[in-house]
């Protein structure tokens, strides 16, 4: 299978990556979120933080979800969190990425 197929959305035709991205621009308040929640459990004295935990608990904490909150966009969210956070590189365990 390609990577390309892999990666791709069938009813869109975009990358996982792809949609992340136009789900981020649309909704800043969710990466703004999942980094105040893991700043708290850091805080709290958590060694390892879950982004399926923290997607989960966002879920919850909103009174009407968050349409389109994809959980194959935890990934993304987790290396983006690591990017503005460095510290945070051990807090989060991370795959090789099989696709774009």
């Amino acid at each position: 299978m390609s990577l390309a197929v892999l990666g791709s959305h069938h009813a869109t035709g975009r990358t996982i990556t792809e949609q992340f991205h136009a789900f981020d621009a649309r909704n800043p308040h969710v990466y703004r979120a999942l980094e105040r929640m893991t700043a708290r459990r850091l805080a709290a004295g958590a060694t390892r933080v879950s982004l399926k935990d923290l997607f989960e608990d966002l879920r919850r904490q909103l009174p009407h979800g968050v349409a389109g909150l994809n959980n194959n966009y935890t990934a993304l969210y987790a290396r983006r969190l690591i990017d503005n956070h460095p510290t945070w590189a051990r807090v989060f365990e991370l795959r090789r990425r099989r696709a774009a």
